[in-house]
Parts: structure tokens; C-alpha cells; sequence
């Protein structure tokens, strides 16, 4: 299997998905890594489907759980199964990207002759929406240069994971690497962070 391939999915019951996103809720570092190579597969799956492009579609589940990395506190496991939370969740980021890409389409055909700039990416400007900003770069500078450099430019500067790629001159995977471990890192740190704070 390539790196660009979603991982296949793991034997995990609703059961095990339900304490593990519960455990990503409450900070357990380990808890988002297992969540994530369990239901990737599935949330990749049901991307593709809807949007018909595999590039966006990864882009799009790599949002996903960048969206699972903030929310995971407003699961509740009385109102349906995490899987059914995590693809709902994933079947609306691409329809919101289906719709981005159309309005997106539409701009440029009208504004093509009379604009040079380049339109920011809409799904950027809520990559971290509700998490202090500051907390983020004091926890992007425990990173990794490679992995740093990378969620800056796809999460603060708004590049997509292709534009990350091209600008740091490496192939898509690498940077879909990079992107990937970073936010799983960054996850590590600010939780670790919370529970001094909780100690403290």
C-alpha cells in the first residue's frame, strides 16, 4: 500500500470506536491515532463518493479529523454511534466542499478577465476556528521543522495539500505525511498542555 492510500479499516466495534473517540474528548493522546486508522478508511470512502475526485477527497478527510481534533467533546454517545457521528460529520465537509468548488467555478468564470489574485481557500479560514491561535503556535514550535512547516502553510497560510506540496518543492504524499503526524503530534502536545493546566 502507498502512503496516498487510506489505511484499511481496523476490526473495531461500535463499542471500541465509541470509548476511543470518548477518550480523544478527554485528551488521551494515544486515543487519536487509533481512532483515525480505524475509521479512515470508511470516512475516505464516503468522501469519494460525494466529491468523485481523489485528490479533494483527501484533502477533504484530512479536514475531517482536523474537525474530529477540535469536536470531540460534543460527541454524545446517546444520540448515535461514533462512526455515525465521524461520517456525518465527513458527508458534510464534502458536500460543503462540492458547493465551494461550484460558487468557487462560478467566480472564476465571471472574474477571470479582471482578477490576478488568487482566491484564498474558504476552507482554511475554519481550519482552526475555536482554538487560541497563540496556544497553536506555541505548540507548532514543539513540532518537528518538516511537520511545523507543514501545518503552518496548510492551516494558517490556507494552502491546500497539493500547494503545500508543490511550495516545499516534495511529493503529495510526503506532504500528506507531514500534514498528518503534525496534527497527531500537535494533538499530543496540547493535550499534555490541558492536563498541566487541570494539575496546575
Amino acid at each position: 500500500m502507498s502512503e496516498d492510500e487510506p489505511a484499511s479499516p481496523a476490526t473495531a466495534s461500535p463499542d471500541v470506536l465509541r470509548e476511543l473517540l470518548l477518550a480523544v474528548a478527554g485528551g488521551d493522546a494515544e486515543a487519536f491515532p487509533r481512532l483515525y486508522d480505524s475509521t479512515s478508511a470508511r470516512v475516505f470512502g464516503l468522501v469519494l463518493r460525494v466529491l468523485r475526485d481523489r485528490a479533494q477527497s483527501e484533502e477533504v478527510t484530512q479536514e475531517v479529523y482536523l474537525e474530529v481534533f477540535r469536536q470531540a467533546s460534543g460527541f454524545d454517545p446517546s444520540r448515535g454511534s461514533a462512526l455515525a457521528w465521524i461520517l456525518t460529520m465527513a458527508h458534510r465537509r464534502a458536500v460543503d466542499r462540492v458547493r465551494a468548488s461550484q460558487s468557487q467555478s462560478d467566480r472564476d468564470v465571471a472574474y477571470e478577465s479582471r482578477s490576478t489574485v488568487e482566491l484564498f481557500d474558504p476552507t482554511s479560514e475554519t481550519a482552526l476556528d475555536g482554538i487560541e491561535a497563540r496556544h497553536v503556535r506555541g505548540a507548532l514550535s514543539q513540532l518537528s521543522d518538516r511537520q511545523s512547516e507543514a501545518i503552518r502553510l496548510a492551516y494558517l497560510d490556507g494552502l491546500t495539500q497539493s500547494q503545500v506540496a508543490k511550495h516545499l518543492d516534495i511529493p503529495l504524499g510526503t506532504a500528506k505525511t507531514r500534514i498528518r503526524d503534525g496534527l497527531l503530534a500537535l494533538r499530543r502536545i496540547m493535550s499534555a498542555e490541558y492536563t498541566r493546566k487541570e494539575e496546575g
